[in-house]
């Protein structure tokens, strides 16, 4: 696999000194991962990110990783980040079929063959990485263990959302909006638009302020809200996915108990039924609990570090 080299924005992602690429997937799709090399390395982090993310989101991770013995290596979604947008509206979400995702850990896996990255291999995933991360590691993704952060194994949507919603999502296909916005949601992407005392993503202002420097600065990695289709086709994995037994494989999994953006009924009853994993909650966290206080991030990624050891 030629591995091109691939701009990478150092400046605002904050974290040790990177190296990215452009890979192309087998649908001919382009998409970037960035890495993150060690010294003396004990392993590799695949991190595996949310929707409207990007790889530079994650410097300051690949900090805290690198500080536990391990590099990372990252990824832009098809759709996202600086990988191709799939749509004539570059700012909505669109996958066009779910699993169309694991198309792009299969380049991202061939291009950690090719950069030799050294063995074990762990998953950390966050929100909608953690579901398409759900689906690798149930189809035998070649990891020691896998953690997760505010799975997206459930969309939350409020009570007077959710009809609204479903009926959109039934007639869009069949009139011709699939591409459209789903409701509630625009072209801004989300760190712009809400101010930091009333957003549900992290109780730390530097933490917010670090997510909306990077996307003001460079308006290129922005993403807005999901497009119905992206809805329809994320709510239909979870459905699946959820039926699914949880694979035979250690699991450490984190929680905000403000957790406002997936569902947290479906963390719990997956981990519920997950013979290896453990749930950790973080009172008072939400939906970015990586992305969390000083207090809480040493604690998160200690665990972090002690589940990695016991896994190798």
């Amino acid at each position: 696999m030629a591995l091109d080299s691939a701009p990478f924005h150092h400046d605002v992602a904050e974290g040790p000194e990177a190296r990215a690429y452009w890979l192309k997937t087998s649908d001919d799709v382009r998409i970037r991962v960035a890495h993150w090399p060690k010294n003396n390395s004990r392993g590799t982090v695949f991190m595996f990110p949310g929707r409207t993310e990007y790889v530079e989101k994650y410097g300051r991770a690949a900090g805290e990783f690198a500080a536990l013995g391990y590099e990372t290596l990252g990824i832009d979604w098809r759709g996202q980040g600086l990988a191709d947008r799939l749509i004539d509206n570059p700012r909505a979400g669109y996958v066009v079929d779910f699993p169309d995702y694991q198309k792009d850990i299969a380049a991202f896996l061939e291009a950690a063959e090719e950069l030799n990255l050294p063995k074990p291999w762990f998953l950390v995933a966050h929100s909608m990485g953690g579901c398409i991360g759900l689906r690798a590691v149930m189809e035998k993704l070649p990891v020691n263990g896998v953690v997760f952060s505010g799975p997206m194994w459930g969309i939350m949507m409020s009570a007077a959302v959710k009809p609204g919603a479903w009926a959109l999502m039934r007639l869009a296909s069949t009139f011709g909006f699939a591409e459209n916005f789903a409701p509630t949601t625009g072209a801004e992407t989300y760190v712009v638009q809400q101010d930091f005392d009333e957003n549900t993503l992290t109780n730390d202002r530097d933490m917010y302020e670090y997510m909306r420097k990077q996307v003001t600065t460079y308006p290129g990695l922005a993403l807005g809200g999901p497009s119905l289709h992206w809805l329809r086709e994320a709510i239909a994995e979870c459905k699946l996915l959820n039926s699914k037994p949880s694979p035979d494989l250690p699991c450490l999994t984190f929680m905000g108990d403000n957790e406002a953006i997936v569902t947290q009924r479906n963390v719990y009853e997956r981990m519920g039924r997950w013979g290896n994993g453990q749930l950790e909650i973080i009172l008072g966290g939400q939906h970015e609990v990586l992305m969390e206080g000083p207090d809480v991030r040493a604690k998160v990624f200690a665990q972090i570090g002690d589940f990695f050891d016991a896994n190798r």
